[in-house]
């Protein structure tokens, strides 16, 4: 059933009113023809919706409907939610209320214990949790994909067959690439005004989330929730320098400002924070097709895949493939199936001035997704490399301070000795933390394979 449903049927049985839907649209890319696989415009603009799970904003104010624990006017709460009950496997038909979340969003779950502000968890937590607004979503159907598309393969094609009909792809030559326009240094997208995109997990109910994963993948983003919002043990990769994977790319806080670079065969996007992060768009390659999935190298996943692509004029197109299996935190977790199809289309204003590129993505990852997924966000162009005061790209460089130390993520001195438990680093790592130290006494997964994503 589409969360959608279970949302309006979680409101009508607490009788809290319906979720309001502005009618604008948040910007897709502007192309003066209809595409059968790009620029759809979104339905809801998410800039334009106040944000969903409880927080503490920028002035210090609480946004949320009740604190410490406290049910919000008007809300009858489950007799056990993420905050209170012993074992969330055994809750698997309350993960469709967004009560059961207390009508908190990833993010605002993953921050209630101070880990990215101050502290909002109460007086005795973790049933001293606040609530978020239950009357708050981000709908469903500007998440999934409107393309009519299966496979990576299926979308890249078509855009490849529908570029070749227009008189492409355009062959460019050093004299004509755009990398005038394109070379340079790109704002962090959070900084950029009226930028927000779904996948920051600020402005959608856990259940909507829920919705569009696999059982398997289902039950290990509630995992991840139980123990940022209850246990209060997150394993997110950067506390220990592990790889952050290739969807953190759209993180709001893994990569900062993008520097991109063009050539006739190959553009390069760089982004470095809570790791360093690269982008090699080798244009005019093919996929060797042999193997789990299409490929440029060999039959070994990549941290952050291998990505062809083809220019339509000055738009430019890619299929990504070959990925690590991975999770970003406060998001879901992916397999080494993920592929996604990226579209960057050049941004400008009345006058004809380059101002940077709309980013549509289509996630496509038949073991993780139940079906594909759109991200659409802007990078905004800062500054040319040879502006004055454009700065370089900071390398990061990751020194680990913070251990697993029997199952909690604990700062260690220099000079301090201690046993070191290695997790299976292919093998979900943070999920047998919490496994062998916080779930002990629980019903447990349904299938457990710590040595595969497939």
């Amino acid at each position: 059933m589409a969360v959608a449903n279970l949302v309006r049927q979680a409101i009508a049985t607490v009788a809290i009113g319906l979720i309001a839907v502005p009618a604008s649209a948040q910007r897709a890319a502007e192309i003066d023809f209809h595409s059968i696989g790009r620029a759809a415009p979104l339905e809801q603009d998410i800039n334009e919706l106040e944000l969903t799970g409880a927080t503490i904003d920028g002035n210090g104010r609480f946004i949320g409907s009740a604190r410490n624990g406290e049910a919000p006017p008007g809300i009858v709460p489950l007799d056990r939610d993420l905050f209170t009950s012993p074992d969330f496997y055994a809750d698997r038909g309350l993960w469709s209320d967004p009560r059961y979340f207390r009508c908190n969003s990833p993010l605002a779950i993953e921050s209630l214990w101070g880990g990215n502000g101050p502290s909002l968890i109460g007086d005795d937590p973790p049933e001293s949790a606040p609530w978020g607004h239950c009357d708050r979503d981000y709908p469903r159907s500007s998440i999934v994909s409107p393309y009519p598309f299966e496979t990576a393969e299926q979308h890249y094609e078509a855009l490849l067959k529908e570029t070749r009909e227009r008189g492409g792809p355009t062959l460019h030559s050093y004299a004509t690439v755009p990398g005038e326009e394109w070379n340079g240094v790109y704002r962090q997208p959070r900084f950029v005004p009226d930028n927000e995109y779904w996948f920051t997990m600020r402005h959608v109910q856990v259940p909507t989330i829920l919705s569009l994963l696999t059982d398997e993948y289902r039950e290990r983003l509630v995992q991840e929730a139980y123990h940022h919002g209850h246990t209060n043990k997150p394993m997110w990769p950067s506390q220990y320098c592990w790889p952050e994977g290739f969807v953190r790319r759209w993180h709001e806080w893994a990569a900062y400002d993008r520097y991109i670079l063009v050539t006739p065969d190959l553009v390069q996007i760089l982004a470095s924070g809570a790791m360093n992060f690269i982008t090699n768009i080798h244009v005019g390659r093919e996929f060797n097709m042999e193997g789990q999935v299409p490929r440029l190298g060999a039959d070994v996943p990549r941290w952050y895949g291998e990505t062809i692509g083809f220019w339509d004029e000055d738009a430019l197109i890619t299929w990504t493939s070959n990925i690590q299996g991975w999770t970003t935190h406060s998001a879901f977790e992916h397999s080494r199936r993920m592929q996604t199809i990226e579209i960057y289309t050049p941004m400008r204003d009345d006058e004809g001035t380059f101002l940077g590129l709309n980013h549509e993505a289509v996630l496509y990852d038949p073991e993780a997704l139940v079906e594909p997924i759109r991200i659409i966000r802007r990078l905004v162009k800062q500054s040319a490399y040879d502006d004055p005061g454009a700065g370089t790209f900071v390398f990061a460089e990751c020194i680990q301070a913070i251990f697993p130390v029997e199952g909690t993520a604990t700062p260690v001195t220099p000079g301090r000795v201690l046993q070191l438990e290695v997790p299976d680093m292919y093998g979900r790592p943070w999920a047998q933390l919490w496994e062998k130290y916080w779930e002990q006494d629980m019903e447990g997964p349904e299938e457990t394979d710590i040595f595969s994503f497939e």
